[in-house]
């Protein structure tokens, strides 16, 4: 969590109502303070980000609420051709806000998991809007097919078998705390207790915030259908990659992979770190962060 106030703005998108929070920066310099774009994680809002947030005082950051998560509601259904929570869709969200604001060119654009997904094809279909991109725990690798395909196909059957049942059924299976909190112990690496207990007690109050069963369901589907990978041959701009050893979502052999797909990627690999960098090292991430920002 953190202490700085946010203006929070409201967007229109493609029938979407968005919520935005900007963190104006805290420490006063004599030029206007970097400014960085943040994108969440599938089933996340900007609450998932705000360690970051908190350990980045000298820039400015903005983190919508995608469609269909916290505060923001699903896309419109009434256009001939309404607008999907996949990861085109949301990209068109970044685009809308970032014009919306005045966000300059030379700002960052940063996502994390499924975030990573939307800010590497934002940042290859726009690449004159972003002076840098960085990727936290990135996608790397195909989730039916990676290290841990098991574990997605369990997944897999888990979102559809929510999205068939009747409503009354499927949406409290979908916010259910034990698959919040088997997912929270899976995925936290840390041994420290009280910062076990920060991520579940992150997850139980979040992870079931979405607003549409649609919207999540088209959302899980982008996830495990997706990766970085798709877009790494367009991105010609200085990339940082933070990923983490540990990842059941990327194998270090993918980052790598991944990296080298891109002109100039720079990767980071954190040891003792799975798929929840933003949490369990959000100091690390930062100072990684502030030293790419800065050059």
């Amino acid at each position: 969590m953190t202490s700085r106030s946010a203006l929070v703005s409201t967007h229109v998108v493609d029938g979407a109502t968005v919520r935005c929070w900007t963190y104006p920066a805290v420490t006063r310099t004599s030029s206007p303070p970097p400014v960085v774009v943040g994108v969440h994680g599938f089933r996340g809002d900007h609450h998932g980000l705000e360690r970051i947030v908190a350990a980045l005082p000298d820039r400015t950051i903005v983190i919508p609420d995608l469609p269909g998560f916290g505060a923001s509601s699903a896309f419109g259904t009434a256009a001939p051709t309404p607008t999907h929570h996949d990861v085109p869709g949301y990209a068109r969200v970044i685009a809308h806000i970032t014009r919306d604001l005045d966000v300059p060119s030379t700002a960052t654009l940063l996502g994390h998991s499924f975030g990573s997904l939307v800010a590497a094809h934002d940042a290859a279909a726009r690449p004159e809007a972003w002076a840098r991109l960085v990727l936290i725990n990135p996608i790397s690798e195909p989730a039916l097919e990676g290290s841990e395909a098991l574990l997605s196909r369990a997944a897999l059957l888990f979102y559809r078998v929510s999205a068939v049942l009747p409503e009354r059924f499927g949406v409290p299976l979908l916010r259910a705390r034990l698959i919040t909190d088997l997912m929270s112990a899976t995925m936290t690496k840390s041994p420290d207790p009280a910062l076990r207990d920060f991520v579940r007690s992150e997850h139980r109050r979040y992870f079931g915030g979405f607003t549409s069963r649609t919207a999540l369901v088209e959302a899980f589907n982008a996830s495990i259908t997706r990766t970085v990978l798709d877009d790494a041959d367009r991105l010609k701009l200085p990339t940082l990659l933070l990923a983490g050893a540990l990842d059941e979502l990327g194998s270090p052999a993918s980052q790598r992979a991944l990296a080298a797909r891109i002109t100039g990627a720079r990767l980071e690999v954190y040891n003792d770190v799975g798929h929840l960098i933003h949490y369990e090292s959000p100091a690390r991430a930062a100072d990684a962060i502030r030293a790419f920002t800065s050059t």
